[in-house]
């Protein structure tokens, strides 16, 4: 009996074990023709409803029970795979998805959310397809990524012609932008007219503005992660675009075919060029300029199916120069941005993926002004150095997390001035420099708690901390200085820390309806000083000191999401409600020079805002005619202690009403249109109430802050894209999948009939502010008559930038 029980459990428990036993399905998703790693592609097990996504470097892994499945792999623009899968063993499978012919009656593009629109945890998050937004209509022949962003509800443009943005009440500052893990500080050229990112070397935008999980941090309101092209690793390809002020070229290709390829992309402005035969040699303007170049560079080596390497650059400068030969005076603005990154990723199992990270990243600003024998420079910048460590597991079909760490060293130079007359140099004190250590932990979990409840929970700790070396200046009630205290080079001056929880959960109503919500938590340690309405580049980059606290913000969101009609449409309907603690900005009358000879944190005040709305979002995915309209409503208020007496007031980020229309339709193989439109409520600003005459000088005295409205912002613009005939290849091989007897898997090649165009081309069409809409860009006051004669008139009267302004581009490849 004692023997038969025995028997019995050991049965039972070799049964349960046997049952319950897992294993793991994992590897790499590549797009066939380039063999470049795909990013978000989509891993789904029909069987069990559920899936996962590739992250940002092609790889997926799922862990289930024994027994066989129907695994389904699509992506974007690609024809989807579906295969079974005996899981009796872990095994490695990789795939290859072709691209997609596209159809007159199943058309995916335009905006994509990271994940299926009601399936997905995340909130406020839209990747964009690269491909889709070049058929936009283009500002003067080139269509932007940050302008795209702009469109998108929740995302409000910094002004015309501007390619700054402001999320949910933030400032420019509050939104961290990465290009391939680096952090990119000023995104602008020519001033904020276009974007420092070159659409043909772009290869993935996500956009997150609400519920940012655990492993970005440093920013209130969004991320904006780019990730670069890797290079074509079966063919060399060349891309590039001639548009009306600027053109580019791009060369990709294999260094040794389906191991090692590389990206090289470049632009250059020539209106320095175009308008230089009509500027005479006499002309006291002669000389004056504006361009920009920028240049893009990725390589990338897969030792093996474990291991692969990638170093990826940027570096990017603009150049404004301006001389009044008559006054003798001259000026020079140079600018810009340099990134590199070097990224080894390894996998440890099936079940745990690593990626380490060593980045570098620097703005600088200088401006430069001459007058007979005196000359002015004013310049400023950031530098970091910044090594990270992430790691993905994944336990369960059921789990997915994500931990790491990030270090960051900060160099911060901050508004240092120089001055000379002739041989005279005037003291405007040493240079000033800001050091800094930045680092985090974290750990989050994507996890689903039921069939129905997804959740999303996370953890980072941050720490923060001034180091020298560095001079406080002390000052006595009347502001002089009577003391300094030096600290050593390493020494710690001031040091913030803190937790920064997220969670954000879906609850499905159904297959085509869930409700989200979502809190978090973030802290932001450094910040921009900013005198202007607009981003500017002048704006400074400042660091958490002893008298700048660390920028505190929690997020609150909920919001419904529903599919209509086979999910050709997607909607949603999200509301938020935001706090914000030490805000930062200037004082009253004071200009980033009086940083010289002085601390320049002594320059700012501190209060605190909210920001509040709902945002709907209507997208068509499918069919020849699709697009999507998004619309907000928000208000954003601020309240500082020595800023308008103390009273609350509507920040400049505040737009009650912002709406965009974005439509696209493919009319044929060769002809496509698409049209945009822009509405908002105009910016708000402080203008004079009253005047009065002291000593013979008009004295204004001014309102309330931010009481005025300028008139509302909106604009339509078009565009045509017409493709011609194409002429085309065969391509004898395409890729299929190989398993090895061991589990692990190879890209084997087949024969298939598949077609590969030589050389393709297509012209773009544009036309901007179609009914010649004399948006407003800012107001001044202009005085016409004699105040003695009692005639004197003062007017307000707008300046606007942009007129109608038609544009072509003829883009290429092969």
């Amino acid at each position: 009996m004692k023997r038969s029980l025995l028997s019995f459990i050991l049965l039972f428990t070799f049964s349960f074990a046997a049952h319950a036993q897992r294993f793991s399905i994992s590897g790499y998703v590549k797009e066939a023709s380039s063999g470049e790693f795909t990013i978000g592609a989509n891993v789904y097990v029909k069987e069990l409803l559920k899936g996962t996504t590739t992250n940002a470097y092609g790889f997926y892994s799922l862990t289930l029970e024994k027994g066989t499945y129907t695994l389904v792999i699509s992506s974007l623009g690609f024809d989807p795979i579906e295969t079974k899968v005996v899981l009796d063993k872990d095994v490695r499978l990789n795939y290859s998805l072709k691209s997609k012919s596209i159809t007159t009656k199943e058309v995916e593009i335009t905006a994509e959310r990271s994940d299926k629109n009601v399936e997905s945890t995340q909130m406020g998050t839209v990747k964009l397809d690269v491909d889709e937004i070049k058929k936009l209509p283009a500002f003067l022949g080139e269509v932007d990524v940050l302008k795209t962003i702009q469109l998108l509800p929740g995302v409000k443009s910094a002004g015309e012609g501007n390619s700054g943005f402001y999320v949910r009440g933030g400032g420019p500052d509050q939104n961290l932008i990465l290009l391939d893990e680096a952090v990119v500080y000023n995104a602008s050229h020519l001033l904020g007219f276009f974007s420092v990112f070159n659409g043909d070397a772009v290869k993935d935008i996500n956009m997150m503005k609400g519920g940012m999980p655990a492993q970005y941090g440093g920013r209130l309101a969004s991320v904006l992660d780019i990730s670069m092209k890797e290079g074509n690793n079966r063919e060399y390809q060349v891309d590039g675009g001639v548009g009306l002020i600027f053109s580019r070229l791009t060369l990709q290709g294999p260094i040794k075919k389906d191991t090692s390829s590389f990206i090289l992309s470049a632009r250059r402005s020539y209106a320095d060029f175009l308008a230089r035969p009509f500027v005479k040699k006499t002309s006291k303007f002669y000389g004056s300029g504006l361009y920009f170049y920028d240049f893009n560079a990725k390589f990338n080596y897969r030792i093996s199916d474990k291991d692969r390497l990638m170093l990826s650059g940027y570096y990017g400068r603009d150049m404004f120069s301006f001389n009044d030969n008559e006054a003798d005076f001259s000026a020079k603005i140079p600018y810009g941005n340099a990134t590199a990154a070097l990224r080894w990723n390894h996998l440890f199992s099936s079940k745990l993926f690593m990626n380490t990270s060593a980045i570098f990243s620097q703005y600088n600003f200088e401006f430069g002004a001459t007058q007979s024998d005196f000359e002015f420079k004013l310049f400023s910048g950031i530098r970091d150095y910044n090594a990270k460590l992430d790691f993905s597991y994944f336990p369960t079909i059921r789990h997915n997390i994500k931990f790491g760490i990030n270090y960051i060293y900060h160099e911060f130079t901050p508004s240092n001035a120089s001055a000379k007359q002739g041989d005279v140099e005037f003291d405007t004190g040493k240079m000033v420099k800001f050091y800094a250590h930045d680092a985090a932990a974290y750990i989050g979990d994507d996890f689903d708690l039921t069939d129905q409840i997804k959740i999303n929970a996370g953890i980072r700790y941050s720490l923060f901390q001034q180091i020298g070396p560095f001079d406080r200046y002390q000052k006595n009630a009347i502001e002089q200085i009577t003391d300094t205290i030096t600290y050593k080079p390493g020494e710690k001056i001031q040091t913030y820390h803190g937790p920064e929880p997220r969670i954000s959960a879906r609850f499905g109503l159904n297959t085509k309806s869930s409700i989200k919500a979502s809190y978090t938590r973030n802290y932001q340690y450094i910040h921009l000083a900013s005198l202007s309405s607009v981003s500017l580049p002048t704006d400074v980059w400042m660091p958490s000191t002893s008298i700048v606290k660390p920028q505190l913000g929690n997020q609150y969101a909920i919001g419904y999401f529903r599919n209509f009609a086979n999910d050709m449409f997607e909607t949603s309907v999200e509301t938020y409600y935001k706090t914000m603690e030490n805000q930062v900005e200037y004082k009253e009358g004071a200009l980033p020079e009086d940083g010289a000879k002085d601390n320049l944190d002594y320059s700012f005040t501190f209060g605190s805002g909210e920001s509040y709305g709902i945002e709907l979002f209507l997208k068509k995915r499918l069919g020849k005619f699709n697009g999507w309209v998004g619309y907000t409503l928000s208000y954003t208020t601020r309240v500082f202690p020595e800023l308008n007496d103390g009273k609350p007031f509507y920040a400049k980020y505040d737009r009650r009403h912002d709406a965009s229309v974005v439509l696209s339709y493919d009319m044929s193989k060769k002809w496509s249109f698409s049209t945009i439109f822009v509405y908002s409520s105009g910016n708000a600003m402080t203008l004079p109430v009253s005047r009065y005459f002291v000593e013979g000088r008009i004295v204004n005295e001014y309102g309330e802050r931010n009481s005025f409205r300028m008139t509302p912002y909106h604009r339509l613009d078009v565009s045509a894209t017409y493709t011609p005939e194409k002429r085309r290849k065969k391509k004898q091989k395409d890729d299929a999948v190989q398993v090895a007897p061991d589990g692990t898997s190879t890209d084997a090649e087949e024969e298939a009939p598949v077609t590969k165009r030589r050389f393709e081309s297509n012209w773009n069409f544009s036309v901007f502010n179609v009914y010649n809409r004399h948006n407003p860009y800012f107001i001044y006051f202009d005085n016409a008559g004699d105040a003695d004669k009692g005639t004197l008139e003062i007017k307000a009267k707008q300046v606007s930038l942009f007129p109608i302004l038609p544009s072509v581009t003829y883009n290429f490849k092969f």
